[in-house]
């Protein structure tokens, strides 16, 4: 017997028959958003802007050049080859020139990586959240953690209105970073430092067809 299995069994015999029935937990929340098309890409926009990170929209044939914008604005537009690392299941089209692929390299040399480019699992439109679940397109957690600016690519079908609707999209299994606007903390004065646990800049592009009539 474990000494956990010793513990446990003292206090179930400590507990007797006293012990009261679990409750059923009462799911009634909300469980789809009432906001839909259009303007839930609006919504995601406004709410991931709010948390001080940039979004960039384009077309889906424009994905490459609206990134290498991303990371002209954010790095300068002399950033140099190297300088840059992408999820290696990124789509190949979505990649700009003079980008590396992420190899498993040891995660402390990513932190010498100026910027990393990855895909999203689902993005949260309410709370402007995006959640990474480490799959080929997202990357590894360090991919989005160590380089000082992070820019995902995120389609307009990933984008859901509540947490509910994106739990649901998500393996529980897998390892989910999720992520709300630049690293950011404050100290007890609440001066905002920001790059402190992750990225200190985050760059969203959000793919998504044109309007119909605009």
């Amino acid at each position: 017997m474990s000494a956990r299995e010793d513990v446990l069994g003292r206090i179930r015999q400590a507990l007797g028959e006293t012990r009261a029935a679990v409750p059923e937990v009462v799911r009634d929340y909300r469980q789809e958003h009432p906001t839909t098309g259009p303007e839930l890409l609006d919504l995601v926009v406004d709410r991931v802007e709010d948390y001080r990170a940039t979004v960039l929209r384009c077309a889906p044939a424009d994905v490459a050049a609206t990134v290498r914008a991303a990371l002209d604005q954010a790095l300068g537009a002399g950033w140099a080859a190297g300088d840059v690392v992408v999820a290696p299941g990124l789509p190949q089209e979505w990649r700009p020139e003079g980008c590396d692929v992420d190899d498993d390299r040891p995660a402390v040399q990513l932190a010498d990586r100026a910027a990393s480019v990855t895909a999203v699992a689902v993005a949260i439109a309410e709370t402007g959240t995006l959640v990474l679940d480490g799959s080929p397109a997202c990357g590894r957690r360090a991919l989005s953690l160590l380089p000082d600016c992070l820019v995902c690519v995120v389609t307009a079908d990933q984008v859901v209105g509540g947490v509910p609707e994106g739990l649901a999209r998500l393996d529980p299994l897998r390892p989910l970073t999720m992520v709300s606007g630049p690293s950011a903390t404050s100290d007890i004065e609440l001066e905002r430092v920001e790059g402190v646990h992750g990225p200190r800049t985050l760059v969203v592009v959000l793919v998504q067809p044109p309007r119909v009539g605009g």
